[in-house]
């Protein structure tokens, strides 16, 4: 077995310790430098050939910033990317198809990004050797008749044009002026930028200033301006992040129709829509912040089923302990539970928009999903329930009070200070030990707790938001779109975490999100969302989750039919035989499992 050891250079505060990790390291007491200072206020340098693996130095890190892993030493020679010393390891590079749509998916902290910034051409790779960095005639020997040694070549020569569709659209009107209409039609180098605008609904925003644009607006900007560029190569970091179930499925539709004549590569967390629109997926697996390693190519089903899996078949590596479970069929209503909190029909006025929202109740230990599309009123109905002093419910033995807590949508301009003091300061002692303390570990926020909230990632930063919000001690959870930027184990822990905590606490959440699959784990109940975006927007009073959900994908004529492995959700092709025949029983996300 070879040694990794991984050292967290933003956590580590080297003014503020007393040398733990060499202190008390036993090769360094047998007199090996395993771990060494090159100066006083310099962060340790810990060798991996003398290193042991025995963790004592990651346990004695007062800033958990230390992580030792062993790996497989055959893996030595398919280094193919290293930041620094100690620093995060990328193992194999996957091969793009030509012609083709390959989709990248993994945990948050895996190397997914390093990936994208070679195929971009921002990243040189160095094979693992940072002190001496080979030269790209020597990177192109190392991947000799691959594909990446055609696709690298042509990148790194200048003969391929890379578009990268960046992750955090929200960061555009930081470095972008103008309006909508003006940003695409001065990047139009296709003639297709207008169509293109039509399709994902940019049209009617052509004359309004990008400064003022919403998330999911700027993301169909970004979408839009990368696919109307000559481009050999498009990259696409999480393109759906912000936008509803009818945008992802317009966007996903835009992307595959672009891949006769380049390569394409995608990032995406919601499965769903990565199916759709992959043709090859590419695992990568690892450990979070300290190496990652990229598989084969494969299918995008057989792909994504090893993944959730957490098995590769090929490879025969098992890279987590438990599979991700779908469930078949929709969750058994439960009606005996005490109502808690409730409202009654009213009507808001927003300038222009008009919001209808129908009578309703929540009960204790129940979860409310909202779904509907962008500028539908979501955020201003559940504001509005946040909002209410005297709920019409409520049971005998809560005060009339109810207590709230609110998790934003946009949290940059919100969340401010360390993180210890945020998370700190939102524990309690009813559950320091159980929900929070297991979503700071599955978050793995005890490596950030000493950074500042404007330092961190926007995943980083909703994981504080979201742990601020659950660990605080209320009788009503509003949490808005929880999923954006999360991985997929992620969306998994903010799920359980969510529902273990309504159950044993007796409480109520209402949660806004547009992964139909997380909203499908989630929820008891739905409130649908139907109008005219922008315009006007009705709340429907809460309904169990197969009339919601067939009421509301019956509104975007899309239908998901069930993966017979995985039972995972999979979204049918307009028109194909599944289609059809869920659409003719009206069942649009509870049909029969089809293979495919």
């Amino acid at each position: 077995m070879a040694r990794l050891a991984v050292l967290d250079r933003q956590s580590c505060r080297r003014k503020d310790c007393g040398q733990e990790c060499m202190k008390y390291c036993p090769m360094v007491r047998s007199n090996l430098e395993a771990v060494s200072f090159s100066s006083p206020d310099s962060p340790p340098t810990i060798h991996e050939g003398l290193c042991s693996g025995c963790g004592i130095c990651v346990k004695k890190c007062p800033f958990n910033a230390i992580t030792i892993v062993n790996i497989a030493e055959e893996l030595e020679g398919e280094s193919f990317h290293r930041y620094e010393a100690n620093g995060f390891k990328l193992f194999r590079f996957p091969s793009l198809q030509p012609k083709a749509v390959t989709g990248l998916v993994g945990i948050n902290g895996i190397g997914k990004t390093t990936i994208m910034r070679i195929l971009a051409g921002e990243l040189l790779p160095n094979l693992g050797n940072f002190d001496s960095p080979p030269s790209k005639e020597d990177l192109l020997r190392f991947l000799r008749g691959s594909v990446s040694q055609t696709l690298l070549e042509n990148i790194w020569s200048g003969k391929s044009k890379v578009v990268l569709k960046p992750q955090y659209v929200d960061r555009i009107p930081m470095v972008v002026k103008g309006t909508v209409g003006e940003l695409v039609e001065r990047n139009d180098e296709n003639g297709k930028a207008k169509p293109i605008a039509k399709e994902l609904l940019l049209t009617d925003l052509w004359g309004r200033d990008i400064s003022v644009l919403s998330g999911g607006e700027l993301q169909r900007l970004a979408i839009t301006v990368a696919c109307s560029k000559n481009a050999d190569l498009l990259l696409f970091d999480e393109p759906s992040s912000f936008l509803d179930i009818e945008q992802r499925l317009a966007v996903c539709k835009t992307i595959h129709g672009l891949k006769d004549n380049r390569a394409i590569a995608v990032v995406e967390h919601d499965l769903s829509m990565l199916d759709y629109v992959s043709d090859y997926v590419c695992v990568i697996y690892g450990r979070a912040g300290a190496y990652g390693i990229a598989s084969t190519i494969m299918s995008s089903r057989v792909g994504i089923n090893s993944y959730l899996n957490g098995y590769l078949q090929a490879e025969n590596t098992l890279f987590r302990n438990e599979p991700i479970v779908f469930h078949e069929r929709p969750p058994p209503s439960v009606t005996d539970r005490p109502p808690l909190f409730g409202w009654g029909s009213q009507e808001i006025w927003l300038g222009d928009f008009h919001l209808e929202i129908d009578e309703g109740q929540a009960s204790e230990g129940e979860v409310i999903g909202i779904i509907g599309p962008n500028g539908i009123g979501k955020t201003t109905f559940i504001r509005a329930l946040a909002e209410k002093s005297a709920p019409i419910f409520f049971h005998e033995s809560r005060s009339r009070n109810l207590i709230i807590s609110y998790k934003p949508q946009y949290l940059s301009e919100l969340y401010k200070g360390r993180v210890g003091e945020l998370v700190s300061a939102s524990l309690d002692d009813t559950n320091k030990d159980s929900i929070s303390s297991e979503l700071v570990k599955n978050f793995r926020l005890d490596r950030l707790l000493d950074r500042d909230c404007q330092s961190l990632s926007g995943g980083e930063l909703q994981c504080v938001a979201i742990v601020s919000a659950l660990s605080k001690e209320a009788d009503i959870y509003f949490l808005d779109e929880p999923c954006a930027y999360l991985d997929v184990e992620q969306r998994m822990a903010v799920v359980k975490a969510t529902r273990r905590l309504t159950e044993m606490r007796g409480v109520s959440a209402f949660v806004v999100e547009h992964d139909v699959v997380a909203v499908d784990f989630i929820a008891d109940k739905l409130v649908v969302f139907d109008g005219k975006p922008g315009q006007h927007g009705h709340a429907s009073p809460p309904v169990d989750m197969r009339n919601g959900m067939n009421s509301f994908l019956s509104g975007r004529d899309t239908t998901f039919r069930r993966d017979t492995e995985t039972h995972r959700p999979r979204v049918n092709k307009p028109g194909s035989k599944a289609d059809r025949e869920q659409k003719l029983i009206g069942e649009y996300y509870y049909g029969v499992a089809n293979e495919g």
